[in-house]
């Protein structure tokens, strides 16, 4: 796992941002299109791309696509 994938993975999820927009310091709750039900799509990708739970207090956690990556990575160790 890089960040540069888990950017992607994290673009897709997203209907009206453009992918190229979005980087590892995207504070990502500050997208115009962020909710929660965007929050639980991450929470799904990030299951099924690299079988890690997740929850919602992880993401309250993080502010960038970074910080959540550091999470996700933490917890696949």
């Amino acid at each position: 796992m890089n960040i540069q994938e888990f950017i992607e993975n994290f673009a897709a999820q997203l209907d009206e941002t453009e992918p190229d927009t979005i980087k590892a310091d995207t504070r990502f709750k500050e997208l115009d299109e962020w909710s929660s039900l965007t929050a639980l799509s991450i929470i799904a990708m990030v299951d099924d791309e690299y079988d890690v739970i997740i929850k919602g207090n992880d993401i309250l956690k993080s502010d960038t696509i970074q910080d959540l990556f550091d999470i996700v990575e933490k917890k696949r160790h």
